[in-house]
Order: structure tokens, then C-alpha cells, then sequence
């Protein structure tokens, strides 16, 4: 393999800070380990994050998608396939993510279970793909991040 350098992928971490506030910021999973996934195979970079009990969703959101305040139903990463959506936090920060742009979406908590807010961009759908952890309440609300368990 030509490059042993340690890999960095962005996402950005939607959570409740301790006033009850939603936020977001630009975090980075940077935890890889060089190995074969088996066989025959290669070895690449892979950073396994928590292991339990997860749902899979896959979903499409129409192109006029209202997404009024709500908090994320459970900590789950957000992953665009196609099109793009925004979200805004009770912050006022506004992020805008496309095709591949990774979101962790863990804003349980919020003042009035406010949480964020989010739509499609340039009038079009937007499809992703929606991973829950569904036994995980120590990132419920993002007082920790998913990179560190």
C-alpha cells in the first residue's frame, strides 16, 4: 500500500450543550487501523466505531421537505447519497451538507425539545442513509462523541 498515512474524515456533531442549547461543529474521525477485511482482500483503513444494536433507514426527503424543530429520534449518523438538506441548531448555526458530508445528529435534550431544524437544498430530494444506535444513551444529547467509546 502506497500511503500509511492515518486517514481524517469531517462530520459535523449536532448535540445539547449543558444550557439545553443545540449546537453543531466540524469534528474528525481519525481512529483508523490498517487491516484486511478478509481473504484475499487488501488492507484498508477502517475505523469501527460503537458496537451494538443499530437501525438502518434508508430515506428520501421530498424536494419541499419542512423539517420544522425536532429533535433527532435517537443519536444517528446522517449520510447524503444524493441531493442535500441543511439544518440549523438553536445556536443560529446553519450547515449545508451534500453527497457523502457526514452529520451525527445527537441533540436529545434541548430546551423544550426544540433541537434543530433542517429542509432540502435547490428544490430537489435529497436520499440518505440513517444509522441509529439504539443502545447507546451515553451519546444521547452528544456529551460524548461517537469517535471515543
Amino acid at each position: 500500500m502506497a500511503n500509511k498515512q492515518k486517514p481524517s474524515i469531517p462530520y459535523w456533531h449536532v448535540y445539547t450543550d449543558q444550557d439545553g442549547i443545540s449546537k453543531q461543529k466540524k469534528e474528525q474521525l481519525t481512529d483508523f487501523e490498517l487491516e484486511s477485511m478478509g481473504g484475499g482482500s487488501g488492507e484498508q483503513w477502517n475505523n469501527k466505531l460503537t458496537k451494538g444494536a443499530t437501525q438502518i433507514i434508508f430515506s428520501e426527503l421530498p424536494a419541499d421537505f419542512d423539517g420544522d424543530w425536532h429533535e433527532n429520534p435517537a443519536p444517528q449518523w446522517i449520510i447524503p447519497l444524493s441531493g442535500g438538506w441543511w439544518v440549523e441548531t438553536m445556536d443560529g448555526t446553519r450547515v449545508e451538507m451534500r453527497t457523502g458530508e457526514l452529520s451525527f445528529g445527537a441533540d436529545q435534550g434541548t430546551k423544550g425539545e426544540k433541537g434543530h431544524k433542517s429542509g432540502t437544498l435547490d428544490g430537489k430530494p435529497c436520499r440518505m442513509m440513517i444509522v441509529q444506535h439504539k443502545d447507546k444513551p451515553q451519546l444521547e444529547g452528544g456529551k460524548v462523541k461517537p469517535n471515543t467509546l
